[in-house]
């Protein structure tokens, strides 16, 4: 919650491109750096459009990657990522500094913890949409994954992408393609160990998007509907820490040892 209140609240609205994103970024580095992470950004190239009703400019932007020393990218890893961008007119609570306050959470208890295996953390740049197609979205997790050699994509053995998880008292599970699907089976496994209700859904409007059309195992976490979505009511008070508390649970479960 105090990650919450801090970019909802005192940060604010975040596009992708803006100096609020960029103290948003900056700001995040610093929190993986105190906890003892290896930490670097990637740039990558935005272009103008329409956000949600509001014309943004092209720019820059960038994704802050956290890993854990000695980190070896060709080994096999898990990745535990959250946008930290928002639509030009929202402060974001749970749209979705709810999700990079679940993943600064995650950070902090690998710190002091061990995981099946080790795992990389991404606070992704420029999820939300400039345009109207399914190319406008995701340009910060399109960008890391085109980045990735043959290699590092081989050694991703699954994905989670922290999207709006602060509203509801159950957790959706999402698949992006449907049907059966071994990575989302293995997040509901996670939640149930966590004894965290869980609900499978479909949904390719998050991070893990860009993992599964690459051929990567990803799921999203997250996505229940709320009023206040990409709008100026998007404050703190429309997250509730429980509901942030399953979430991490589950999130935690999913890289638990033997799991």
């Amino acid at each position: 919650m105090a990650v919450v209140r801090h970019l909802a609240g005192t940060i604010g609205p975040r596009h992708a491109t803006s100096p609020a994103y960029r103290a948003a970024a900056a700001w995040t580095a610093s929190y993986f750096r105190r906890l003892g992470y290896d930490v670097r950004r990637e740039r990558f190239a935005v272009p103008g459009g329409d956000s949600w009703g509001v014309p943004v400019e092209a720019g820059a932007s960038w994704n802050v990657v956290a890993t854990p020393p000695g980190f070896q990218p060709k080994a096999p890893h898990l990745v535990v990522g959250a946008h930290l961008d928002t639509v030009p007119q929202a402060p974001g609570a749970e749209d979705n500094a709810s999700g990079v306050g679940v993943l600064l959470a995650v950070a902090q208890a690998l710190a002091e913890g061990e995981a099946r295996l080790p795992v990389v953390l991404v606070a992704f740049g420029a999820e939300e949409p400039r345009g109207l197609t399914d190319a406008d979205h995701h340009y910060g997790s399109r960008a890391h994954v085109a980045a990735l050699s043959r290699a590092e994509r081989a050694a991703v053995r699954g994905m989670l992408s922290l999207d709006r998880v602060g509203v509801g008292s159950v957790v959706p599970v999402c698949t992006a393609t449907g049907g059966t699907d071994p990575a989302q089976e293995q997040a509901l496994t996670a939640a149930r160990r966590a004894r965290v209700p869980a609900q499978p859904c479909v949904n390719r409007s998050s991070d893990h998007w860009s993992f599964v059309r690459a051929g990567l195992p990803g799921v999203r976490i997250g996505g229940t509907s709320y009023t206040g979505y990409h709008s100026p009511q998007d404050v703190v008070s429309v997250v509730d820490e429980a509901q942030l508390g399953r979430t991490g649970r589950l999130v935690l479960s999913w890289l638990a040892p033997g799991s």
